[in-house]
């Protein structure tokens, strides 16, 4: 049996973790509505109106109107970003080029945020991370992705890691979202970390870049599984720039609010 909601006046209501594969929407109001984390893969618009609509996420044959957006926005990313093409890397040497942008960018958005009231840090904007969460965050993934997926230790944890929201509570991964740990500390972290993936492209050759990592004997994230070491690092880098840009954008926001030039 479906459920159908027909004449309903559902404003405002709220749906987590709901299952909508396949579900048809007709003379439906989603005006001023709020999507996150949303799969939207094989969706089909027709009669849509988008005005003020903005989208941020993973586009892959997105057609408008007949025409796919997606190669267009990449084009447009790399127009404002020119450091993107080197975030693309195809042998070891490009990958520590990469990681020299990485750490160049980073260090800018640091030094911008240092310049902001150390609670304004810890303040989260549009319901997305705070500045420290975003920093927590970056830590989780070089732990799971560099030092127990490429480095082999099984549980590399930090008490301050922050896995993504939607991740599935796991035995032995924290996830302390009540932490406030200060700027200071967090960037201590961030150091020992960015610290193990310099290490890493500084001593990778182009042959263990095209090999994959062993698999990690115990249970955790990512899975007890083997990957492509190609796959892990760009997935570090891809993690980086993008919570790098959200960062900026959080920033910006804060700097305004704050008054400060």
């Amino acid at each position: 049996m479906v459920d159908e909601f027909s004449e309903r006046d559902l404003a405002g209501a709220r749906f987590h973790r709901v299952d909508l594969a396949g579900a048809a929407f007709d003379h439906v109001d989603l005006s001023g509505a709020n999507f996150h984390e949303v799969d939207l893969s094989g969706v089909t618009m027709r009669g849509a109106y988008l005005r003020d609509v903005d989208i941020g996420g993973e586009l892959e044959n997105v057609r408008v109107n007949g025409v796919d957006v997606a190669p267009l926005v990449e084009a447009e990313l790399d127009r404002r970003h020119p450091e993107r093409a080197k975030l693309r890397p195809t042998d070891a040497a490009g990958f520590r080029e990469a990681w020299d942008v990485i750490e160049r960018l980073w260090g800018e958005t640091v030094a911008r945020a240092e310049q902001l009231d150390p609670a304004l840090l810890h303040e989260r904007v549009n319901g997305e991370w705070s500045f420290i969460e975003t920093l927590r965050h970056l830590v989780f993934a070089t732990d799971a992705w560099v030092r127990r997926a490429m480095l082999g230790d099984p549980a590399p944890w930090d008490p301050l890691d922050l896995p993504w929201d939607q991740m599935p509570d796991t035995e032995g991964i924290p996830r302390d979202r009540d932490a406030r740990p200060s700027l200071e500390e967090v960037l201590a972290l961030r150091a020992d970390r960015m610290g193990t993936v310099r290490r890493v492209v500084a001593d990778l050759t182009d042959d263990q870049l095209d090999g994959s990592t062993e698999p990690v004997p115990a249970p955790g994230w990512p899975p007890p599984e083997s990957f492509p070491v190609r796959e892990v690092l760009a997935t570090i880098i891809n993690e980086e720039w993008w919570h790098r840009q959200f960062a900026e954008r959080d920033l910006a926001a804060l700097t305004a609010r704050s008054g400060q030039p």
